[in-house]
């Protein structure tokens, strides 16, 4: 969660389109790209990290490119309507179609592959796996 926020309780918005920022691999070989547009919360981003630094065995570099800074709100239960919005209980990052949420470098092909799709089943949604050569060979941005 942010150390602090402009506002207290958020809109809930919607997640329409592809995801214009984030959607190409900016630091490692390979990297962990959303299929479909959901809301990761906060203990699901920690729990596919943890996924991917325990199967490398800490050794590589692991980058997160996404952070919870949403709160989602709700009222405590068998409460009536009214009285206004809910307070904040966890915190989500919102992730659309072609975001690019982690990149690793720094170990081999088949374990980054693996470590990966370790970290895919922690998430919500599909997901698949990039990797650098293939990506600037369709046309990617190569930085």
């Amino acid at each position: 969660m942010p150390k602090r926020v402009k506002r207290r309780n958020v809109f809930r918005g919607r997640m329409k389109g592809k995801a214009t920022r984030g959607n190409f691999l900016a630091y490692g070989e390979f990297g962990l790209v959303a299929t479909e547009p959901a809301w990761v919360t906060s203990q699901q981003i920690e729990a596919a990290r943890i996924a991917l630094t325990r199967y490398t065995k800490r050794g590589g570099q692991v980058w997160i490119k996404i952070f919870p800074d949403k709160p989602v709100t709700e009222k405590p239960a068998e409460t009536r309507m009214g009285s206004g919005k809910g307070s904040p209980e966890y915190w989500v990052a919102v992730v659309k179609p072609g975001r690019v949420m982690f990149e690793v470098a720094g170990v081999g092909d088949d374990m980054a592959l693996e470590a990966l799709r370790l970290a895919g089943h922690k998430l919500p949604i599909k997901t698949k796996i990039i990797k650098r050569a293939d990506y600037i060979e369709a046309g990617g941005e190569a930085k």
